[in-house]
Order: structure tokens, then C-alpha cells, then sequence
């Protein structure tokens, strides 16, 4: 069971994590918001349908073609985390490399589509406000770390349930004997 969420967690962090680096290298830092976050959501469920074809490849193999709802999520939630961990250290590369200022760049996105959207001046001065708190906790990586890893860690849990309730069924996919 080590061996399966160790190899489709790299394999899954590899994807977003490759993906990831290849996004910010072609839109030379950090891209559009509205692209930035479809891109980056579609990158993590591509890289995530490792936790399905972890968790079948433990129940046909592994396990005789049998598999329960629990193991298999323990299994699922184990590739999720690993490939959090590459998602992760991926980010801090890409804040390295391209030497990004995520949080004046994000806080700024943010100000100026409520400007856009014909924010009010106390409005505008109270967001501000909330933006600077947010640049100086990001700053911190004790904050940073989770905080990136909270982004996708939450869909490879839905992966991973949606991935358990359908694999513990023996006759969903079942393995080819030949």
C-alpha cells in the first residue's frame, strides 16, 4: 500500500507541480486571475486522477479485486497529501525562481477589480487595509506552507471519496484477468 501512494503521489506531484512551473513560465509570472485560477484547477484534477488509478491499481492487484470503502480512502487521501507536498515546494519555486511578489500582486488584482466594480472610498480604504495584513502574514512561512497546501489538498479529498465509493464496488472496473 507504501509503495502504490508513494509512487501515484509522486506522480500526481509531479503533474501539478510540472504543470504549475510550466504556467508561470509562459505567462512570464503570475497569469490573469481568471486564467490563473481555471488553469490551476483543472492542472490539480488532472494530476489528482492519480488517486483513481492508485486506488484500482491496490484493489486489482494488491488486494485480489476487493477493496473497502476506508482502506481505500486511506490510500487516496495518502497519494492527495503527497502530491500537496509537490504543489507546495513547486509554489515556493516559482515565488523563487521568478522572484514574484504573489501577495502586492494578488492584493492589487483584488483592489482594482473592486475599483472596477465601483467599490465606495471607505469600502476601497477598508480592503486596502485587509490586503496589507494579508501581504505581511504571507510573508510568513508558517502561514505561506499551509495556506498553499490548503489549495489543493481539499480536492484530492474529493477525489479520494468520490474515487473510494466507486472502486469498493468490485464489479466498477473490474480487473482484466488474462
Amino acid at each position: 500500500m507504501l509503495r502504490t501512494i508513494l509512487k501515484y503521489g509522486l506522480i500526481a506531484g509531479l503533474v501539478v507541480g510540472g504543470f504549475e512551473l510550466a504556467t508561470f513560465v509562459l505567462f512570464r509570472g503570475m497569469p490573469p486571475l481568471k486564467y490563473g485560477m481555471v488553469v490551476g484547477y483543472t492542472t490539480m484534477l488532472i494530476a489528482l486522477s492519480a488517486v483513481f488509478v492508485g486506488i484500482k491499481r491496490h484493489r486489482d492487484l494488491d488486494r485480489g479485486g476487493v477493496i473497502g470503502f476506508w482502506p481505500a480512502l486511506g490510500v487516496g487521501l495518502g497519494i492527495s497529501f503527497i502530491a500537496g507536498i509537490f504543489y507546495v515546494a513547486a509554489w515556493e519555486a516559482v515565488q523563487s525562481m521568478m522572484h514574484m511578489d504573489f501577495a502586492s500582486s494578488y492584493a492589487n488584482a483584488i483592489i482594482a477589480s473592486q475599483k472596477a466594480k465601483g467599490a465606495s472610498a471607505e469600502a476601497l480604504a477598508k480592503l486596502s487595509a485587509d490586503m496589507e495584513t494579508f501581504k505581511v502574514q504571507y510573508a510568513n512561512p508558517l502561514y505561506r506552507l499551509p495556506m498553499t497546501f490548503v489549495e489543493i489538498f481539499p480536492i484530492g479529498v474529493l477525489v479520494s471519496l468520490v474515487s473510494a465509493g466507486l472502486l469498493r464496488n468490485s464489479r466498477f472496473l473490474p480487473a482484466r484477468r488474462g
